[in-house]
């Protein structure tokens, strides 16, 4: 993810304030200035360095900091609720318009940004939440544009509007809303054209935004390119208005500056980030949370949603059910691995956790997500019955098994002895606790 540098950085600052029984005001100063460097490396708009170091070093040199019983956790909380306040304090959400009327929400920026997928990810996101949205194709310009649309909204399961490209965008957008309006549709998603930002794009969005009750103007920036999304950000709010921002790629390996930097530039806030390439991969922007994750603090909140989007309440009870009895098959262990991987894959439930924030800690733990793939490819590789009854399968069956899967059935032997491994451990601890499990299931095999 973004950030992973500056984590490293802003921990090593920590780690040194925390080591230290009293703190003097020239320990702050000298601890603001490694700070300073690591937020400039990351990118961050230099004035709102500034303004964040002088914020900080005020509050942090207070009689009450410095002798304090823990001086150096002090400072610490004083840097994570600043970076809250830089990024906005409080999340921002989109409140849509009574059922009766119709919220337009049109998406602007610049090609490359991720914006079609964006809004696709978003329309999907509402219908998920009960709502009936409407994306429609406003990009004229762009080979593909609309091509891309429709394939987007057909995965997500939102339909798309379109006339093709020889219309004006805005009939466009008129001749969609009066569709919205016959066909009971109350949230419709512009899609709008960003090949570079010049003069005419400008005219077409404000010209839009004359003839229609626009109720949101939305912008997607890139992460990956930093202050220059910032920049962005500035000319789109300047000359047409903007009432938030999406940021995509931030799973990327970006030096995290532009979400540092929006909100106090523009004063608009960060709705939503793109975390992936999957049409799933959108997470509302909550800044408290994002700068626990940049000060290597973990987000137990978004692991506990994410796990409550991705996991079967009843599937749940039933396997921890299947776990006590110590009768789980290997159609239980593919649900687990289908339901980790909603969840993103081992890598991304650890970086929500504290202490495991960034990179090296994780590559010292040398957890490979693709190691999944092999147990995944040998159990679809069996039979219903195999998967059932693994109790059945003999030499022979484990070499069609690993034809199948394409592995040497050495891995075969492996999965299985793993499994029964386990099966019995379970057996074991439920004689143990008297048949009755805490805490709910964990995954078997050590995943």
């Amino acid at each position: 993810m973004a950030f992973d540098s500056l984590t490293d950085k802003l921990q090593n600052v920590f780690r040194k304030l925390r080591s230290k029984g009293t703190i003097t005001e020239a320990d702050v100063k000298e601890a603001m200035k490694e700070v300073k460097r690591a937020l400039l490396e990351a990118d961050v708009n230099f004035k709102v360095v500034k303004q964040f170091i002088n914020s900080v070093s005020e509050r942090a040199v207070g009689e009450e900091v410095l002798k304090g019983l823990n001086p150096g956790q002090m400072v610490i909380k004083i840097v994570k609720e600043e970076m809250d306040k830089l990024m906005g304090s409080e999340t921002t959400e989109l409140k849509l318009l009574p059922s009766n009327e119709i919220t337009i929400v049109m998406m602007c920026g610049l090609q490359g940004a991720g914006k079609t997928t964006t809004v696709a990810k978003l329309a999907g996101k509402f219908k998920n939440k009960g709502k009936k949205p409407l994306l429609v194709a406003c990009d004229v310009y762009r080979p593909a544009a609309i091509k891309q649309l429709e394939i987007n909204g057909e995965k997500v399961g939102v339909p798309v509007f379109s006339m093709g490209d020889g219309h004006k965008p805005v009939n466009i957008a008129k001749a969609a809303i009066e569709h919205a309006a016959k066909n009971d549709i109350n949230l419709v998603f512009l899609d709008t054209a960003g090949l570079h930002v010049d003069e005419d794009m400008m005219n077409e969005l404000a010209e839009i935004k004359e003839n229609l009750n626009v109720t949101y103007t939305i912008l997607t920036v890139d992460a990956m390119t930093g202050q220059d999304a910032v920049n962005v950000a500035t000319s789109f709010n300047d000359k047409i208005g903007i009432d938030g921002v999406i940021l995509t790629k931030l799973d990327g390996d970006t030096r995290g500056g532009a979400a540092l930097s929006i909100k106090a530039v523009t004063g608009k806030p960060i709705l939503y980030a793109g975390m992936g390439e999957k049409l799933t991969d959108l997470e509302q922007f909550y800044p408290d949370r994002m700068a626990s994750r940049i000060l290597g603090m973990g987000d137990v909140e978004s692991l506990i949603e994410k796990a409550q989007s991705a996991i079967d309440e009843e599937k749940a009870k039933e396997m921890e059910e299947k776990f006590k009895k110590a009768s789980f098959d290997f159609n239980d262990f593919l649900d687990q691995m289908e339901q980790m991987e909603k969840m993103g894959g081992m890598n991304d439930i650890l970086k929500m956790l504290p202490g495991f924030g960034n990179k090296k800690q994780l590559q010292n733990l040398e957890i490979d997500d693709n190691a999944m793939n092999m147990p995944k490819a040998i159990i679809l590789s069996m039979t219903k019955q195999e998967r059932s009854h693994p109790e059945i399968i003999n030499p022979s069956r484990k070499k069609r098994i690993a034809d199948g899967a394409g592995v040497p059935i050495s891995e075969v032997n492996k999965l299985i002895k793993q499994f029964e491994q386990s099966r019995k451990m379970m057996k074991q601890m439920s004689g143990m606790m008297g048949g009755k499990r805490r805490g709910g299931f964990k995954l078997p095999f050590g995943f």
